[in-house]
């Protein structure tokens, strides 16, 4: 078990905050902030299937956060969708999951961990 797990803040175990920030037309300088919640207390980040349901949940919020209805904006939703995932594990900083995800997204270099 990695001991970085041990200090990562109880609020931060029980809820982190999703966010994609999506500008609608180039025009407009108004810019419209999308969250959601992704809680996870109930999951074990130290298992296998913990780091799974996890990423299930921050890849499904991405997309809901991301999704549009209109067809020429699908692609730039597609995009909003990973940079917000990215996100979302980096602010995260847990070890198991970033792996689980490089492997998902077909990056299979190393993670590496901060030594102390």
């Amino acid at each position: 078990m990695n001991s970085n797990v041990k200090y990562i803040p109880r609020a931060l175990s029980t809820a982190m905050l999703l966010t994609c920030v999506w500008a609608f037309s180039s025009a407009s300088a108004d810019e419209q902030v999308r969250s959601e919640t992704v809680k996870f207390q109930d999951l074990n980040v130290n298992s296998t299937q913990g780091v799974q349901a996890l990423y299930g949940r921050i890849h499904s919020a991405a997309e809901r956060v991301c999704s549009e209805s209109d067809p020429t904006l699908r692609l730039a939703s597609a995009a909003c969708a990973r940079k917000a995932e990215a996100n979302a594990i980096e602010k995260l900083s847990l070890p198991q999951l970033t792996a689980y995800y490089k492997i998902k997204n077909g990056d299979h270099t190393p993670s590496r961990v901060a030594a102390r």
